[in-house]
């Protein structure tokens, strides 16, 4: 047996004493102390979801500074004396005299596949009780709309699932198209089965919702795990209980989001829910850091900053990977009246609006959608041939409808012929009306508006109308797969086609009728 000499043991622990050293030495220079200069100020004043500070000449515009415990607020206001900062978290325990200190960084936002399927808050962080988010990259919450020369034309429809609004408001992939109308009218129903829609249709989808209650936030998330929407559908959450300055930041947050998937070619939903309460809450913010109020005490830059918000929405050219960012915001209105300040504004920002009327809605007519107020500035340029073919004069033969039924209404001696027109527009607004979440394919859609169109329920009673259609779309798409196929791809209904369809809807119309 071998024996271990003092003088080898000698040299074994100088050989592992030089070998730590080695790597000590290593680490301390690779670790090397170094000064940095950081700029400090001081708290003079705390106020709701405010601070004003002093001690910081060089910030920047919407820097990001931190607070005391690794809390962070926005720089706002750049004065010659003091700083106004938006918090992006609680007060509650800053106080008069504690420091900040600056970040030279700018707000930014994860981003990346890992959000898809989460509830997040508007830093893009998940909510208590929810995992970590991993891996991914940062964008800047505010960003330049893409320019002009990159902008490709709105030409490809994103399909809602409703008949009303496909056949006669059509929206396209890459426009902004505005929902207005009072409280509980069905303005976050609309954008809720938009999302819905889409299950099959590779776009992904951004809910914001913008200083909602948490009860009707909760309501939202179930509707969307109740119709398998998880997967391609990210939650944003701000509720009414957050500081103003986070659901300030939320919409913006949300475009980045879907400003990574547009980059990447993909198409885009984006519903901003609602614009009313982030006015308000840029309002709040405004005043509490004195700055001059305009019409209806709104700061004067109100409009740039939903605009500078809107604008990032387009569809991007084929150079740039050819994907889309399509809003929809929500704007609420008060007793109707769409020439506010804020639903204005908007109005002009996007590209059409859909208003829904509470005279409707309290009618039972849902959607509660006013055609003759509602508008799509893209039109029929992104919907599907077979509309057109189907639906093209239907719009201002229902306009026309609703002004003979209003005249109608003063006992005036009518003709046979408006007669007719009257019976023809209430079996329209029959088949225009849906339930909630009830989406439907767009072969479905044109078989129903062929029926009505050609006069085809014309002899159906009223009230008889919704239980034929139903049978009408599920005969079609079952007897004719081969011409709902050419429909959704896009191609003209031709004439023998047409006459294909209107045989089996002419079959149950028979059959209902005896």
């Amino acid at each position: 047996m071998a024996k271990t000499t003092p003088d080898s043991s000698n040299h074994e622990f100088s050989q592992v004493l030089e070998d730590v050293s080695s790597v000590l030495d290593r680490v301390l220079n690779e670790h090397q102390a170094e000064l940095k200069a950081v700029e400090v100020g001081t708290i003079k004043y705390v106020g709701y979801g405010i601070v004003r500070a002093t001690g910081l000449p060089g910030v920047k515009a919407e820097e990001i500074l931190r607070f005391p415990g690794g809390r962070l607020g926005l720089a706002f206001n750049a004065d010659k004396k003091e700083t106004g900062i938006v918090l992006l978290c609680d007060s509650e325990g800053l106080g008069s005299g504690d420091d900040i200190e600056r970040t030279d960084r700018i707000l930014e936002v994860p981003v990346g596949e890992g959000l898809l399927g989460r509830v997040v808050d508007a830093t893009a962080g998940p909510l208590s009780g929810e995992a970590p988010i991993h891996g991914g990259q940062n964008r800047p919450v505010e960003q330049p709309a893409p320019a002009i020369i990159d902008r490709a034309p709105v030409t490809v429809p994103l399909q809602t699932g409703l008949k009303l609004i496909d056949a006669l408001i059509p929206i396209g992939r890459g426009q902004r198209e505005l929902i207005v109308g009072d409280r509980q009218t069905g303005k976050t129903t609309i954008a809720v089965d938009t999302i819905i829609n889409q299950k099959n249709a590779d776009v992904v989808c951004i809910y914001c919702g913008i200083g909602k209650g948490g009860s009707a936030m909760a309501k939202v998330i179930a509707e969307f795990r109740e119709n398998d929407c998880m997967d391609y559908t990210i939650t944003m959450v701000t509720t009414e209980d957050d500081p103003p300055g986070m659901q300030f930041i939320a919409p913006y947050a949300a475009t980045s989001i879907g400003e990574y998937f547009m980059a990447k070619g993909r198409d885009v939903l984006v519903v901003l829910d609602d614009l009313t309460r982030h006015a308000r809450a840029y309002r709040e913010l405004s005043l509490l850091l004195r700055r001059p109020p305009g019409r209806e005490a709104f700061p004067g830059d109100i409009f740039y900053v939903h605009s500078r918000l809107l604008e990032r929405a387009t569809h991007l050219r084929k150079r740039l990977g050819g994907g889309s960012l399509t809003a929809l915001p929500i704007v609420e209105t008060e007793a109707q009246n769409i020439s506010a300040y804020i639903p204005t504004n908007l109005i002009s920002i996007t590209d059409g609006q859909i208003y829904l009327s509470p005279d409707l809605f309290q009618k039972g007519i849902l959607p509660a959608v006013d055609v003759g107020r509602s508008v799509s500035r893209v039109g029929g340029k992104t919907q599907l041939a077979a509309y057109r073919a189907v639906a093209g004069d239907l719009r201002l033969s229902y306009s026309q409808f609703e002004e003979l039924e209003s005249f109608s209404r003063f006992g005036t001696r009518l003709d046979e012929k408006t007669k007719q027109k009257l019976e023809r527009g209430r079996r329209v607004r029959e088949v225009l009306k849906q339930a909630q979440h009830d989406s439907m394919r767009v072969a479905e859609q044109i078989a129903a508006l062929v029926a009505v169109n050609r006069g085809l329920l014309d002899e159906v009673a009223v009230d008889e109308v919704l239980r034929v259609e139903k049978e009408i779309r599920h005969r079609v798409t079952r007897e004719l797969p081969e011409i709902c196929d050419a429909i959704e791809q896009g191609d003209k209904l031709e004439g023998e086609q047409l006459d294909r369809i209107v045989k089996v809807i002419e079959r149950v119309v028979e059959k209902f009728s005896e």
